[in-house]
């Protein structure tokens, strides 16, 4: 199986990182004692399930609803080996409910707030595209302003080191380099498949999708964005494909602001980070995709 084939993604979690390759995934977490903790499973994909999923704009809400299952499977699963013996005080509803409140708030931050701010600046905007343009912007700045915010706590900052663990280690292996921290080390931390990407993307399809329905009162704004969301995801996950596959003008254009995006939410690693991600990216891979020299540190369970 060759390189080009294989689409490797992933996200970083709690103390570590979860690795995809189709459906095999593997979280590894650094434990309190040191160790490296490396879990697998199979995800039968939505697509596999019904073949309209695969066909485009569907196949990116079913990559949507994935990413927010797995997202919540692997956060879970890093929590309790990351805690250890400090999970047993958590109860079992916290984390389902921690997920439904931050949903709720970021409905309410990043949909809500924006159309009814610019509700507000109707009387002096003449036209819906402009009114639109502007809620984009202001979704925009509030965006960046929460992941400026958060990215000042020692724990996000954690998390943001581990995200561009995942990158380095994904791009030593797409560019055929053993799996190893010193070559890893050598790769930037920025990487044009990133979410982070995607989520710019959504902003932009979203302004040129909403500016067709007018500016209707506030509670059909909300439901008209709630309807469409998975369309918007759909059609920006199309274009952030297009820009996976191709290397031109265009596609660097569409790449570089997610990019820029990225020096927020992905930090230098430390080497210890590093070798989580590589167990965790070696978990998923075929034997014969993993280089000699890789990685196989003490205390790895899988």
């Amino acid at each position: 199986m060759s390189r080009e084939k294989l689409s490797v993604g992933g996200q970083a979690v709690i103390e570590g990182v979860m690795m995809r390759n189709k459906s095999l995934i593997a979280v590894a977490v650094r434990q309190e004692g040191g160790g490296i903790s490396v879990q697998k499973k199979v995800f039968r994909p939505l697509g596999e399930r019904c073949r309209l999923l695969k066909w485009p704009l569907f196949r990116g809400m079913a990559a949507f609803i994935e990413a927010l299952i797995l997202g919540f499977q692997s956060l879970s699963l890093s929590a309790e080996e990351a805690l250890g013996e400090a999970e047993e005080e958590l109860h079992g509803w916290e984390l389902p409910l921690t997920l439904v409140i931050s949903l709720a708030a970021g409905i309410g931050l990043f949909i809500l707030l924006p159309t009814i701010l610019m509700g507000l600046l109707k009387q002096w905007v003449e036209t819906s595209l402009l009114l639109y343009l502007g809620e984009g912007l202001l979704r925009l700045f509030i965006f960046l302003s929460y992941i400026f915010a958060i990215s000042r706590w020692r724990e996000i900052e954690r998390v943001f080191q581990y995200h561009g663990a995942e990158h380095r280690a994904i791009a030593c292996f797409e560019a055929g380099r053993p799996l190893t921290v010193e070559h890893a080390r050598c790769f930037s931390t920025l990487h044009p498949r990133c979410g982070t990407n995607f989520l710019l993307v959504v902003m932009v399809i979203s302004i040129l999708l909403f500016s067709f329905f007018g500016w209707p009162p506030v509670w059909q704004r909300i439901l008209i964005r709630l309807l469409l969301l998975p369309l918007v995801a759909g059609l920006s996950y199309e274009v952030i494909r297009l820009a996976g596959a191709r290397d031109n003008l265009v596609t660097r254009i569409i790449s570089q602001p997610g990019l820029w995006l990225q020096l927020l939410t992905t930090k230098a690693p430390a080497d210890d980070q590093m070798e989580v991600a590589i167990c965790a990216l070696q978990a998923v891979l075929p034997a014969a995709e993993i280089k000699a020299g890789a990685l196989s540190p003490q205390g790895v369970s899988i």
